[in-house]
């Protein structure tokens, strides 16, 4: 992915605005299209796809996801979440990613379904919300991502919502801050909608209390929070197993919930070794 990476500017190296320019100029022959003429960002899921105006993310338009705890900080599961939505719309098109240092591992993206042939990344320092507002001027492109850290006012929020709604490229700001109760995340913003998404504990697949462990967790389970939307007053939460082999995500029922959160009659080792959260997300680091 080096050959499609946009560095930071340096001394020896243009601004990372105007690379961004020549880059995206390159994909061409396309032009803006509004955004009832895009298809809306869909999760896959009857549970929450129909309860969303649209039946979706809208397009067109700027979407916040939140991490929790820890992960606050890295947004991993943010950036997977992300990636999963990413993967099955506008798959001919290119998603530019921007962020502030080198963290991000695009085959981790590729694990939940966003092949690394369809980034653009873009290591922009504290320029990120600058070149995510100059790729939206860009309508060949599928999606805008950035790791925005720290405060996303009213008026930066804004002018990324009317350059993704003039151009039809939904936008996308993962937000991080290395205060895990950082207030500038839930401060006011003109983002058509926010949600917040955390790891839950899950165990293995048909493992009983007092069984030893399988070599390999479940897939991970993580709940989703739908804090904001506009044009609509629904404010809801879901677990969610993430991406299968297929990169689908599933909704899981109430019912199973109760059953697998109920602790053993016998706490033992083993159950608590099967209690423990799912291993960590590998979309960062590796």
């Amino acid at each position: 992915m080096l050959e499609r990476a946009i560095p930071a500017a340096t001394a020896d190296m243009p601004d990372p605005i105007e690379a961004l320019r020549l880059r995206i100029g390159r994909i061409g022959g396309a032009s803006a299209r509004p955004a009832s003429d895009r298809s809306a960002i869909r999760f896959g899921l009857d549970g929450i796809d129909g309860r969303l105006p649209g039946g979706g993310l809208a397009p067109g338009a700027l979407h916040e996801i939140l991490g929790h705890g820890p992960d606050t900080e890295h947004a991993t599961l943010a950036s997977q979440l992300v990636a999963a939505l990413l993967a099955r719309h506008d798959p001919a098109r290119q998603v530019l990613w921007a962020m502030q240092g080198s963290d991000l591992f695009a085959p981790g993206l590729s694990g939940v379904g966003l092949h690394p042939d369809r980034l653009i990344l873009a290591q922009c320092g504290r320029s990120v919300l600058a070149v995510m507002e100059e790729a939206l001027r860009h309508p060949g492109l599928a999606a805008v991502v950035g790791e925005v850290e720290g405060r996303l006012g009213l008026t930066a929020s804004r002018r990324l919502q009317l350059a993704a709604e003039a151009s039809g490229v939904t936008a996308f700001a993962i937000r991080r801050s290395r205060r895990h109760d950082d207030p500038a995340l839930l401060a006011p913003s003109a983002a058509a909608s926010r949600w917040r998404i955390s790891a839950v504990p899950s165990r293995s697949s048909g493992q009983t209390a007092g069984q030893v462990p399988g070599p390999m967790p479940d897939r991970m389970l993580w709940r989703l929070e739908l804090l904001r939307c506009r044009g609509t007053a629904l404010v809801s939460h879901w677990t969610l197993q993430a991406c299968d082999a297929r990169h689908r995500l599933a909704v899981l029922e109430p019912a199973w919930l109760q059953d697998h959160s109920r602790p053993p009659d016998r706490p033992s080792v083993a159950a608590a070794l099967a209690d423990r959260p799912a291993q960590a997300a590998w979309a960062r680091y590796g």
